[in-house]
């Protein structure tokens, strides 16, 4: 399957030890278990010294992992800060995060 595709392409980068893992929608294909799963692996990933760079529609999985975001529409940052900050922006989370 496509989210099974992405968890050994992600393994496989895993692999080779890297000081930055860019990541693209990793979340993608998967069951909303191995959502939980993948974020908890990222997290530990991060609390190990990994610098991550995602880019991902699950907002807020994404936020509650960074340090810092950015929120782009159309290809444009529409927004930028702390992911506290980001996190904590009503007008953001009535928008987007419909959490």
């Amino acid at each position: 399957s496509g989210g099974e595709q992405q968890m050994l392409a992600i393994g496989r980068a895993l692999m080779a030890q890297p000081r930055l893992l860019m990541l693209d929608e990793p979340s993608l294909g998967l069951a909303p278990r191995a959502v939980d799963v993948l974020y908890d692996a990222l997290a530990a990933l991060v609390q190990d010294g990994l610098t991550l760079l995602l880019v991902e529609q699950h907002i807020a999985e994404a936020l509650a992992l960074a340090h810092r975001g950015y929120v782009m529409v159309a290809g444009r940052v529409l927004l930028d800060g702390s992911a506290a900050a980001l996190l904590g922006d009503e007008a953001l989370r009535r928008a987007y995060l419909v959490i």
